[in-house]
């Protein structure tokens, strides 16, 4: 049997390569898309075909949404259907600051990138498979949102937004593709190990330690992984549209 295709956005390293590898764990061949192919992108690659599964990089920018349609119709035509999009490509605010600061200029990247640049991406995943019908392997969008979509960080307040707007997507796309059969995820991280919370690293160590985090720990892009790969492979059946936390608890409404 052919393996299950995935496209993983931003999976040159941090959590999209932790994604990319626990997919390919799971049977899943790798589409791994970024910005530019790396060094990083070498080690993804060599992490995925240790695994045993087929590892292609795509070249893309998601916040440049005229292309899309045109790059998922090649990586169709070369590599066969899309079973499952990862949406995890996105930026944080250039700077943290005060909300009253926020530009006109950061705003409006930070959210082409993480809100335009996902729902059309996501709309041109969607209607691939839609054209291709259903096959033996489950297929599904995860879109990796954050613990920003439901809690409010005034300091990094256009990432706040952009991460709700992706919960809401993922609600939209689940009622229009239910009747296709195509599934519909939110994963939400919490305070996760990576290069773009390090510069918060100090801020959350003493955050994490008092029960904040009610584990006690930061969360690794392995965790993140795990919770993307079960969902991808179908393991939960008859859900749809629904968020889930990878936080600690971080998430869990506590007084």
């Amino acid at each position: 049997m052919t393996s299950p295709l995935a496209l993983v956005t931003g999976a040159n390293r941090g959590i999209g390569r932790a994604i990319a590898v626990a997919m390919a764990r799971r049977g899943f061949d790798l589409l791994c898309a970024d910005l530019a192919e790396t060094g990083d992108t070498t080690e993804t690659r060599r992490l995925v075909e240790a695994e045993g599964q087929r590892f292609r990089f795509v070249q893309m920018d998601i916040a440049d949404v005229g292309k899309h349609p045109a790059t998922i119709a090649a990586l169709r035509a070369e590599c066969g259907p899309i079973a499952c999009l990862v949406n995890n490509a996105g930026v944080q605010t250039p700077r943290r600051g005060d909300l009253l600061e926020v530009t006109p200029e950061d705003y409006d990247r930070l959210l082409d990138i993480n809100l335009r640049g996902t729902f059309f991406l996501t709309q041109a995943v969607a209607k691939a498979m839609v054209a291709d019908g259903p096959g033996k392997a489950h297929r599904s969008i995860v879109t990796i949102s954050s613990s920003s979509a439901t809690i409010a960080y005034p300091s990094i307040g256009p990432y706040c937004l952009s991460k709700t707007g992706l919960a809401m997507m993922n609600r939209l796309f689940a009622l229009r593709l239910a009747e296709h059969a195509i599934a519909t995820y939110e994963v939400r991280p919490g305070l996760i190990r990576t290069a773009m919370t390090a510069a918060a690293t100090g801020q959350y160590d003493a955050y994490i330690q008092s029960g904040g985090v009610p584990e006690r720990r930061w969360g690794t892009p392995e965790d993140v992984g795990q919770a993307v790969a079960a969902l991808a492979a179908g393991t939960f059946t008859y859900v749809t549209g629904e968020a889930i936390a990878v936080g600690g608890g971080l998430q869990i409404a506590k007084v």
